[in-house]
C-alpha cells in the first residue's frame, strides 16, 4: 500500500470522503463537513498526498470555517493543520533514515520521501522554527539548515 493509499485508509477509517473536484480556483484542497476535496489540477499522487495530508490535518486540528486567512485565529488553524502534515509525512526519523540512503540534495531527499521539493522546504522551515538549528533524535544531531545528520560515537 503506498504512503498516499494509506493517507486514504486513514480517511475512510475516520468516515470521511476524498472527492476529486475541479475547483473555479487554484484551490489544491479543502475539507469540510467529513469530506475531503482534491483538485483535480493536480498532476502527480505525490502533489496529492501532500494535499491530502494538509487537509486531514485540518480534520484533526481545526474547528469552523477557517475560509477568510485574513483573521489571524483562521491562519493559525491553517498553520497547525499544515505543521501536522510536515510531521506526518517528513518526520525526524525519515529523515535520518534519508541520510543512510545517501540523499544529498533536497531533489533526492524528496523523491525518497515521496513529497514535492517544496513541501519539504516548508517542512524542514517548520522544524527549524520549532527546534531552533538543531534537534537530537536518538543518537542522532539533525541540524536544518543545511540539513545534515551527524551519528553521535557515544551515547549520551
Amino acid at each position: 500500500m503506498t504512503a498516499y493509499e494509506e493517507l486514504l485508509q486513514t480517511a475512510d477509517d475516520e468516515g470521511i470522503e476524498v472527492i476529486e473536484f475541479t475547483f473555479k480556483s487554484d484551490i489544491k484542497g479543502l475539507y469540510s463537513d467529513n469530506c475531503i476535496a482534491i483538485s483535480r489540477k493536480l498532476n502527480t499522487t505525490t502533489e496529492k498526498k501532500c494535499i491530502l495530508a494538509e487537509e486531514l490535518g485540518h480534520y484533526y486540528t481545526s474547528e469552523g470555517n477557517i475560509v477568510d486567512l485574513k483573521n489571524i485565529c483562521n491562519r493559525k488553524q491553517e498553520r497547525q493543520a499544515r505543521n501536522w502534515s510536515f510531521e506526518k509525512l517528513v518526520t525526524l526519523k525519515s529523515l535520518i533514515k534519508a541520510s543512510f540512503e545517501c540523499c544529498t540534495s533536497l531533489y533526492e531527499l524528496a523523491k525518497y520521501l515521496d513529497v514535492t521539493e517544496e513541501f519539504l522546504k516548508e517542512a524542514l522551515d517548520y522544524y527549524q522554527s520549532k527546534y531552533g538549528l538543531y534537534t537530537e533524535v536518538d543518537n542522532y544531531c539533525i541540524y536544518f539548515n543545511p540539513l545534515t545528520v551527524c551519528k553521535y560515537k557515544y551515547k549520551k
